[in-house]
């Protein structure tokens, strides 16, 4: 059995959490641009509508009197890491998804903490106790079952299925509920006749992969309950990204676009340090001022891997500028992002074959200021000493994993 527990819009309820005074009222928190976004509102503020990933914008258009709050990651990867210790005092496989969610493998503990459904309601008390926040929490045989219950069960709630109620408990469910069905899957799967979980499950495997290639049989497995992925607990970030939108329009060649870019590099640099890890391919991500209709722009991205690995500001930023000098057109430019890839950890790092002494103690000097910049930042905050004009607001504030 597998519980799915996720945190009842996590970052509005930390900003309530820390100030009472706006408990009760609608809170959002995301970009404070009109280009922002929204990455969390309170159920106050959902009832007018607004949604995680709504441009603010749109927002402020549907909840006029909303409170609009920048967003404090470090307070919520804080709360992040009370939150993830009640998980592993439950079970030692959990499986985190986000700052807010993670699966939790409950299979076997049942003489340790009884039922799975008083191990979930002992979970949820347990969560509350130590953060002041709530969790709703799905319980299943399956992983995708667990994360449609408690999406289900929101806010403040638990359900749960047995193996003998799974395929009954997902037939009657609008097909989109399954993960990989997106909007075009859903479209295509709208115009073959296809509307519930049960109508897909119904057709035949060889049908669905002719229409939809190897996702349709991989579908139609989930549709029918076989869902065998498991609970992985040595799970390890695959990426780390930053990226923000612009209040307006930029220029390719932009001066504030390559400010951006040194932000982000020393941004995406401090988190590395702090994992202790260190990255081989840097990729810039821009988003063309371009409307495609529906909400939909036009994505650029280009990607370069270095010879070896790092965790320094400077070098990411220079690879990013660089790829940014590389990319042709007119086009203004709406949204800059800049990730990092292929990741080690320090201590297995590769070192390079033909390393010079100058290197090597470039590099010594580099770790040295890297460390005094990070002492400086966990003291008194990421904004305290930058490079040159290197500052960037963020879309919203996330860490959402990869």
């Amino acid at each position: 059995m597998i519980a799915h527990a996720d945190m009842d819009a996590f970052y509005a309820s930390v900003e309530v959490l820390d100030n009472p005074a706006l408990r009760g009222l609608p809170v959002i928190v995301g970009g404070r641009s009109a280009r922002g976004v929204v990455t969390s509102a309170s159920y106050e503020a959902r009832k007018f509508g607004v949604r995680s990933a709504m441009p603010t914008g749109q927002a402020r258009k549907l909840c006029p009197q909303a409170v609009f709050v920048p967003g404090r990651m470090d307070r919520y990867v804080e709360i992040s890491r009370l939150v993830r210790r009640v998980f592993e005092s439950f079970s030692p496989i959990v499986e985190p998804l986000s700052l807010d969610e993670a699966f939790i493998d409950l299979t076997g503990t049942e003489r340790l903490l009884g039922p799975p459904l008083e191990a979930a309601r002992n979970l949820k008390r347990r969560v509350l106790e130590e953060t002041g926040l709530v969790a709703s929490v799905g319980v299943a045989p399956t992983k995708m079952a667990a994360k449609i219950l408690s999406d289900m069960s929101k806010p403040d709630g638990l359900l749960a299925v047995e193996l003998e109620e799974l395929r009954e408990f997902l037939t009657p469910l609008p097909v989109e509920r399954l993960w990989g069905v997106g909007r075009v899957t859903l479209a295509r799967m709208h115009e073959c006749g296809i509307e519930t979980v049960g109508d897909l499950a119904r057709r035949d495997p060889a049908e669905l992969k002719s229409l939809f290639g190897t996702m349709g049989p991989h579908l139609h497995e989930l549709a029918s309950g076989n869902d065998t992925r498991p609970v992985i607990a040595d799970w390890q970030r695959k990426s780390y990204g930053e990226e923000n939108t612009f209040a307006q329009d930029l220029a390719l060649d932009s001066d504030e676009i390559r400010r951006v870019l040194i932000a982000h590099g020393d941004a995406l640099a401090r988190r590395l340090r702090a994992d202790g890890v260190r990255a081989s391919t840097v990729t810039l991500k821009l988003k063309l001022a371009r409307p495609l209709g529906g909400g939909r722009y036009p994505l650029i991205t280009r990607s370069f891997s270095l010879d070896g690995t790092t965790n320094d500001g400077p070098e990411i930023s220079r690879v990013a500028t660089q790829l940014l000098s590389k990319v042709g057109g007119n086009d203004q430019i709406r949204l800059v992002g800049v990730q990092v890839h292929q990741l080690e950890r320090v201590d297995t790092a590769q070192l390079g074959l033909f390393d010079t002494g100058r290197a090597e103690n470039r590099d010594r000097k580099r770790d040295r200021l890297n460390r005094a910049l990070d002492s400086v930042a966990k003291k008194f905050g990421d904004e305290a000493v930058t490079r040159g004009l290197a500052r960037a607001e963020r879309a919203a504030p996330t860490r959402r994993i990869k």
